[in-house]
């Protein structure tokens, strides 16, 4: 369960994150580029729209894995569990007592 809950905040980290690269780049190679225009920058106009892009793909991969991940942690029970829990309750609330261990059928 608690893998589960790791998988699903790192998917939602990565959701917001990529809606946020996304609004700030331009279609056109503007978007936040565009601010930098002096020549004197560390980072000019180009790397700037590289970061953003390569960060788009990355974090587009990132999300992909973490779904296909999460397949494999997501918490589950049997039925046949579920219902023999289930109906153990219900007999003990009633006061009654079960004439038979009820076990789950076997896996073929």
């Amino acid at each position: 369960m608690g893998t589960f809950i790791l998988v699903s905040v790192l998917i939602l980290i990565a959701c917001v994150l990529l809606i946020l690269v996304v609004l700030v780049q331009n279609s056109k190679g503007g978007g936040l580029a565009s601010s930098f225009a002096g020549s004197n920058q560390i980072m000019g106009v180009r790397k700037t729209a590289d970061f953003l892009e390569k960060s788009t793909w990355t974090l587009a991969i990132a999300l992909l894995v973490l779904s296909l991940f999460s397949i494999f942690v997501i918490p589950r029970q049997r039925v046949a569990e579920v219902n023999d829990t289930e109906l153990r309750q219900q007999l003990e609330e009633s006061g009654q007592t079960p004439v038979q261990d009820f076990q789950a059928p076997p896996e073929e």
